[in-house]
Parts: structure tokens; sequence; C-alpha cells
């Protein structure tokens, strides 16, 4: 019964996010906002909505050596596995390397929308368990720290896109430095920063989600439904990793729910964060694009089957 039950909030918790992109596909569809704005909505999403997310989820959970020590080692597990799946699937495809098409599907393989997707459903999955939030911090930090290293050489296919400094200065580091030392000792913000935060913070899925639309309303369909290559890459990304991913986890001395966590993280969807790099970078854009529309659409599906595993 308890399965079945989480099976089911997972599947409305999903839901609910997809509907959030009816807006957005409404709003460009009628050209009430023009498709060169979709790109200012991204950057207040990135640059405003996720560092509040980051620090709204320092917020939930209350600081011990335990949680600490737990969410180091959901960063350095997070970082060892996503850096070993992109140099592995590097080598595999490393004589189709040159075609930008098989660089998207060495990062939509990876990154995960642990953030705009992943904070709701482990909200909604482990409400007793607030530390599962401060943990998609985490993966997201492991996550920019590899997208602008490995992630950014490997869209380029040139290593001087490796940035140190870029892995510092991004919305998400900068974040944690004024999220992490409220978090340590315990300093508590006035209300009406606090209530800012929050409310900035949990638009974050909405936001995301009407970009989605917005996307989705530019694009062909058959270039984001049609192919099966896409299909194969999203199946790998959102089922066979996670299962794998579990596997490895299931014999560690941590604890169960960190454990939940992070494998519903490694299954949700394609992140936008690989569509915001190829934008950036100005390689592969359509690709991702697909990638992001086509996994988030999936996760109607493979989410609550996965969920039914733990």
């Amino acid at each position: 019964m308890k399965v079945i039950l989480m099976f089911l909030i997972a599947l409305s918790t999903v839901l609910v996010m997809l509907f959030y992109a009816l807006p957005g596909f409404l709003l460009v569809k009628t050209r009430l906002v023009p498709a060169e704005g979709i790109s200012s909505f991204a950057k207040l999403l990135m640059y405003v909505c996720q560092p509040a997310l980051i620090i709204y989820s320092f917020m939930q959970a209350e600081f011990s050596a335990e949680l600490l020590c737990d969410m180091l080692f959901v960063f350095v597990f997070v970082l060892a596995v996503l850096a070993a799946v992109i140099l592995a699937a590097r080598f595999l495809l490393r004589k189709k390397i040159e075609d930008v098409k098989y660089r998207i599907y060495i990062l939509s393989l990876c990154f995960s929308n642990c953030a705009f997707m992943g904070v709701p459903i482990l909200e909604a999955v482990l409400p007793e368990y607030p530390q599962a939030v401060a943990f998609s911090a985490m993966f997201s930090l492991a996550m920019n720290i590899l997208g602008w290293t490995l992630g950014s050489a490997i869209i380029t296919n040139d290593r001087k896109y490796m940035s140190a400094k870029k892995i510092v200065l991004n919305p998400a580091v900068l974040a944690l430095i004024v999220a992490v030392p409220l978090f340590v000792t315990g300093a508590k913000l006035p209300s009406v920063i606090t209530d800012m935060i929050t409310l900035l913070g949990r638009m974050t899925t909405p936001l995301c989600m009407i970009i989605m639309g917005m996307r989705l309303a530019k694009a062909s369909p058959r270039s984001v439904f049609g192919k099966l290559a896409q299909y194969l890459i999203c199946f790998a990304k959102q089922m066979v990793l996670p299962a794998l991913v579990l596997l490895l986890l299931l014999p560690l001395p941590v604890d169960h729910n960190l454990k939940v966590s992070v494998y519903i993280m490694f299954a949700c969807p394609v992140a936008s964060v690989v569509l915001n790099f190829a934008e950036m970078l100005g390689e592969g854009q359509e690709y991702a694009a697909n990638f992001v529309l086509l996994s988030t659409g999936l996760s109607a599906l493979t989410i609550p089957l996965m969920v039914l595993l733990v």
C-alpha cells in the first residue's frame, strides 16, 4: 500500500508540474510573448530563482555534524558518478565526438533536473525528511562544477572553455557562499527576507515549466518526439543510470532516506542547465532543447515507475 501511495504521490506531483508548461506554450503560440523573450525568462530563473532555491534548501534543515557529513557524502558521490559517466560516454563516443549531437548526448545522459523538478518531488515523496531538499543543493553544486569544466569542454570540443573562475563566479556557488554560513551558525534572517527567499525559491518549478512550454511552442514536434535515439538516451538517463546508482548505494552504510533522495534526483529528467550551457557556448542548442523537452514529458511516466523500486 505504501509503495502504491508513493507512486500516486510522485505521479500527481509530476503531472501538476507538467501542467505549469501550458501557460508558457499558450503565451508563445498566441504571440503574447515573442520567441526572443524566452531567454529573459531563462535569465530570471538562473540568476534570481535558482540562487533563492539553494538558500531555501538550506533553510529546510537544521545543522548537525551528521547532516554535514551526509551532505559532503552526497556531493562527493554525485561528483564521482557524474564524472565517471561523462568520461566513459566520451570514450565510447570518441569517434563521433566531432558531431555536436553526440556531445549533447553525453551531457543529457548525466545532468539531472535535481532542483527545479527534484525539490518538489522530494518534498512530496519524503515529506518528513527535510534533509532531502538540502541534498539537492549538493547535487546542483556537483553539476555546476562539472558543467563549467568537463561539460563546457565537451559541448565545445575545446578544453579552453574549461573555466575555474566560472566555477566560483556562478549563481549556484554564490548562493552557497551565502547559505552555508547561515546553515552552519544557525543564524536566522529577518522574516521579511526569509519570506522573499522562500517565495522566489518556490517559483523555480512553475517558472522552469513555463519556460519549457515556451520552448515547446517554438520546437518542431517531429524533432522533439520523432527520433528513436533521443528516447534511448532518455531511457538510459532516467531509468538505467538511477537503477545503477541505487545498486551502488544499497550496500553503503548511510541512511536509507539519503539513498532514496539521491536515487530520485538521478531519476529526474535532463537538466535545463544542459540547454543553458549550449546557448551560452553557442553549440547544439536545438539538440539540447529537444532532450530537455522530451525527457521532461517522459518523466510523467518514468519518475513514478522508478519510485516503485524504493
